[in-house]
């Protein structure tokens, strides 16, 4: 079964100008790193959680969606056409084949198993290989918004507490919030996706509460009553719009925030950032589970 949050994928079509962003507010943001099939990212870790900054570099190694196979590349070269912001959320797993076979079981599945490595550093600056097994799933409600989960065949090469040292005291992922019209309507895709039976459900929302992180969906207006920014949803069902991170001091952020003449709003005791890239970042005070 999937486990807490592993990463998100903000997808930017400039990626050196969204890493300027993201240090601006404080991150620790790593440098550029190269895929064979055309994408490049930059990765900002939390403890047991990066987000990922990608971009389309070269578009023409984009593989296909092909019968059988998902195209990682393709999904997030169409949704660059469309907009930017958050694309895509990963699970973390200890088994991606066992996840996949899960996936196809529920009629949720999206393609095989894959599998890739490469070079990266750690935290002293040496190289070290890392390796990953992805499984994907899709909600078929929610064609612009992509899911999976990510088995790291090397964690001791990725995660790096010098990397989790940030100027903003940011520490953990609280969760993550789609928007959608009717949320209830993904109510079964959430709880086959995330493997929880007992989803928190209410009048403006649903909610699946992992061992790292949550993952909410509501109503537009519900995220502008919890976060003070209006959005409008789109035809195309639940979409990635707000990041939760938890801080140890809020406080040291707005400062921050206030000294690089970011715009953000305080709302509901949280420090909100509303448009980073087509994405909400939302500061909270305090360790999260």
């Amino acid at each position: 079964m999937p486990g807490g949050l592993d990463h998100l994928v903000h997808a930017v079509r400039d990626l050196d100008a969204a890493a300027d962003a993201y240090q601006e507010l404080g991150f620790t943001v790593g440098t550029r790193n190269r895929h064979p099939w055309g994408t490049h990212n930059r990765i900002i870790q939390l403890d047991g959680f990066f987000i990922e900054i990608l971009t389309v570099a070269e578009p023409e190694k984009i593989e296909p969606h092909r019968d059988g196979g998902y195209s990682f590349g393709a999904f997030q070269r169409d949704y660059l056409a469309k907009r930017e912001g958050l694309s895509m959320l990963l699970l973390a797993s200890s088994d991606a084949a066992e996840d996949a076979r899960s996936y196809a079981a529920a009629g949720i599945g999206e393609g095989d198993v894959f599998s890739f490595a490469r070079q990266g550093l750690r935290g002293d600056g040496s190289a070290a290989q890392l390796g990953f097994s992805l499984a994907f799933a899709r909600d078929p409600l929610s064609p612009d918004a992509g899911f999976g989960v990510c088995q790291h065949l090397h964690p001791e090469n990725f995660w790096s507490p010098a990397f989790q040292a940030h100027a903003n005291t940011a520490q953990a992922v609280a969760g993550v919030v789609m928007v959608a019209d009717n949320p209830t309507d993904h109510h079964i895709f959430l709880g086959a996706y995330t493997g929880q039976r007992d989803l928190h459900a209410t009048s403006s929302g649903v909610t699946a509460r992992t061992p790292r992180g949550d993952i909410t969906i509501v109503e537009p207006v519900s995220f502008r009553d919890q976060y003070g920014v209006d959005l409008v949803a789109d035809d195309t069902g639940a979409r990635f719009t707000g990041l939760r991170i938890a801080v140890r001091d809020v406080g040291v952020v707005e400062r921050l925030l206030q000294q690089n003449a970011v715009e953000a709003t305080c709302h509901l005791g949280r420090l909100i950032v509303p448009d980073l890239f087509g994405a909400t970042l939302i500061f909270e005070q305090g360790i999260v589970r």
